[in-house]
């Protein structure tokens, strides 16, 4: 069964529309987004049913300009009245709009042509009842784990379906449809003064991608259990594992840095580094909108630019920013593709081997802090200080020897991206980001 109300001819027809209202209003150029979105959340905690949420939503939203002047604005009602009042508000809005040079829609040589579907739409419409009972299978196998596993924030699954059409005045015009379905778990262990959670996710455009529910069940409380009797650790200077699920949060730190927004704000310490080296020279990353069903896959960005493979870094070296339309005009250098974010990134290095699964990434780390969850967001960007919150395990000799807690590792970004020794072959999908598990060289632990 179809889950959407509107088709995507439907929604050609609602652009459209929405963009002669725009012209006949008096703008030079426009934009329109149409989307809809359907799906079903529920969580379950103790084995009871917690929260069933259904959410449908649509919209649509109407860019105009008037020269060099933007204007913005948006309706849920899909009436031709309600369309031609929202096109004619977002023309008042651009007509009373300082102007600005760098305003306008992205030139028509650099818009995606036809597009046809990317592949990412695999419909899962689960009842309440089998979406209990899937929770409820990741919940029962967490407290069936282990005797110390006593309570849970519960277990969750969602299913979501979404589509949207984009479409301009210099002749674009493409959309597809797409989902997202999630699993999660959330046991805690122990009890009185020595309890811990922990907690392990599934995420896929297909449902039939999922981890299974007791596999992630009895991970999640593996991973609880495993933190139980944590110590503090000794203030000092020492190697730091980033176990993957984390490391691709450092990703994440250099893509916001690069971003065109922070760069020509000059509110990133990457400024005026393109062509500098800024990851160790054994490191590439590379971005691909094209990996099939991916999280971050697009044939187009929110503008729609065409999307490309390229190298971000190539052997350490910043080869390419994140830019819209408007950011690169503000830095002088043309869109990167990236209006909306990033594609699909992926970290490599090429002193990674098949082998280097986490036991041996723990052996290379040897002696220091192994970390599974950071707390905090202490990342000031225009210096690159960066300072967080951290949980983990005391390693020697390349072994686990105890958990450790309410300790805070320090360093500087830049620093800590150009002293990354090795990146492990244990490879973790974050949403839009892949990366193995990420060892740096030295990093400020404080503690007891």
């Amino acid at each position: 069964m179809d889950p959407f109300a509107y088709t995507q001819a439907d929604f050609d027809e609602l652009t459209q529309l929405a963009l002669r209202e725009a012209l006949q209003a008096g703008a030079s150029d426009a934009a329109v987004e149409v989307s809809e979105g359907q799906g079903l959340s529920v969580n379950v905690r103790l084995g009871r049913v917690e929260q069933v949420e259904h959410n449908t939503d649509k919209g649509l939203d109407i860019t105009v300009y008037a020269g060099r002047r933007r204007g913005h604005a948006s309706t849920s009602d899909f009436s031709a009245q309600a369309i031609r009042s929202t096109a004619r508000a977002a023309f008042d809005i651009a007509r009373y709009t300082a102007e600005d040079d760098c305003a306008g829609l992205p030139e028509a040589e650099l818009l995606a042509g036809a597009v046809s579907d990317p592949g990412l739409y695999h419909p899962w419409q689960p009842s309440v009842e089998q979406a209990v009972e899937l929770a409820r299978r990741a919940e029962d196998a967490a407290f069936a784990t282990d005797r110390r596993i006593r309570n849970s924030e519960g277990a969750g699954v969602s299913a979501q379906h979404m589509h949207f059409r984009l479409a301009n005045t210099r002749g674009f015009s493409g959309g597809y449809a797409s989902t997202r379905h999630s699993l999660s778990c959330v046991p805690i262990a122990g009890r009185g003064d020595d309890m811990q959670r922990d907690y392990w996710w599934s995420s896929r455009r297909d449902a039939s991608q999922l981890a299974p529910a007791e596999a992630l069940g009895r991970y999640a409380a593996e991973r609880a259990l495993a933190r139980l009797r944590a110590r503090k650790l000794a203030t000092g200077q020492y190697p730091v594992l980033f176990e993957a699920p984390l490391a691709a949060g450092l990703i994440g730190s250099l893509v916001h840095a690069a971003s065109g927004g922070s760069l020509y704000r000059k509110t990133s310490f990457l400024v005026d580094q393109l062509g500098r080296q800024v990851l160790a020279d054994h490191l590439d990353l590379l971005e691909d909108p094209q990996v099939p069903d991916g999280m971050g896959s697009a044939p187009f960005d929110d503008e729609g630019v065409r999307t490309r493979r390229r190298q971000v870094v190539r052997a350490g070296v910043l080869e390419g920013y994140f830019l819209s339309t408007y950011s690169g005009r503000k830095l002088g250098l043309p869109t990167t593709g990236n209006s909306g974010g990033a594609h699909n990134l992926s970290l490599s290095s090429s002193l990674t081997r098949a082998d280097d699964d986490l036991p041996r990434m723990l052996r290379k780390l040897d002696r220091g802090l192994f970390v599974i969850e950071l707390i905090g967001h202490g990342i000031n960007y225009v210096t690159g200080d960066y300072s967080r919150g951290a949980m983990g395990f005391w390693v020697e000799g390349g072994q686990i020897r105890y958990p450790v807690h309410e300790i805070t590792i320090a360093s500087n970004l830049r620093d800590m991206l150009l002293g990354i020794r090795a990146v492990g072959a244990d490879v973790h999908v974050s949403g839009s980001r892949s990366t193995g598990s990420i060892l740096v060289e030295s990093m400020t632990v404080a503690g007891s």
